[in-house]
């Protein structure tokens, strides 16, 4: 683990920094000096992630938050400016799968659910940080994916799609937008990684009449065997969060391992 303190006193809010890619990038943002304010549907596993960074010396907030809820989001933000004085890095990275279900048969309830997790969700998230990122800056990284960007070969997962397609044309929005305020806006397009957004889909029987047929003999990751790993994710986030990004903005990079482009 690289321990070079780039990120030295700064102050990250995670979304989803309960597990997966939002826990591995907290520990990474602590390692190198960060202090961070984990949000999470899940206070359980939040407060863990907390309790382990804290035992290694470092500092940690520990909040339950739905960002489907404006006041809770809201709430969550400020409670990590009230702490520590400020907000550097914002990681918007709290999603769920939803539902896979062909177009024509889809509830319209999933279809909202999606759509109003992972696309309004970062718009809440994004907005209720600004005042605070205005002050001096930093950076904001949106987690997306490689589905509705390079890869429509999934099954029954247009809503999904949707939002994370909509997710880097509002990245790119608020790239524009923000960067007279020294704020850089950047997206991830993680392909499959190892992570519990698998427990959030809820699969349509009917989904296996819309499936294509595709086979890859010699397995579908060019790069290396099997899904990656959150600590890769953990690495780019860090990259972007810090310094050494300062001159990218408006921008989505793929961290899938040279999955999308076979697919």
């Amino acid at each position: 683990m690289v321990n070079n303190h780039s990120l030295k006193d700064k102050v990250a809010v995670i979304t989803g920094g309960g597990s997966g890619m939002g826990s591995a990038a907290a520990f990474r943002f602590v390692s190198e000096g960060a202090k961070v304010c984990l949000l999470d549907i899940n206070p359980d596993h939040a407060n863990k992630v907390k309790e382990q960074i804290e035992k290694a010396g470092g500092n940690a907030l520990a909040i339950k938050c739905d960002i489907n809820s404006s006041q809770e989001v809201k709430q969550g933000i400020k409670a990590a400016k009230d702490q520590w004085g400020r907000i550097d890095i914002l990681f918007a990275n709290a999603g769920i799968a939803g539902e896979l279900a062909p177009i024509e048969t889809m509830n319209e309830d999933d279809w909202d659910r999606t759509i109003n997790t992972n696309l309004k969700g970062t718009f809440l998230t994004v907005k209720y940080a600004i005042p605070f990122m205005k002050e001096h800056g930093g950076s904001i990284i949106i987690t997306s994916s490689v589905s509705g960007s390079r890869v429509f070969s999934q099954a029954g997962f247009s809503a999904y799609s949707t939002s994370k397609a909509g997710q880097l044309a509002f990245m790119k929005m608020a790239a524009l937008e923000l960067a007279q305020y020294k704020i850089r806006v950047n997206a991830i397009c993680p392909g499959a990684i190892k992570t519990h957004i698998q427990e959030s889909i809820h699969t349509s029987p009917d989904v296996k009449e819309i499936e294509i047929p595709i086979a890859f003999p010699e397995g579908d990751q060019p790069l290396e065997h099997g899904q990656g790993k959150s600590e890769q994710v953990a690495d780019l986030v860090a990259f972007l969060a810090s310094d050494f990004s300062s001159h990218i903005t408006g921008t989505e990079i793929f961290i899938d391992g040279g999955e999308s482009l076979l697919k």
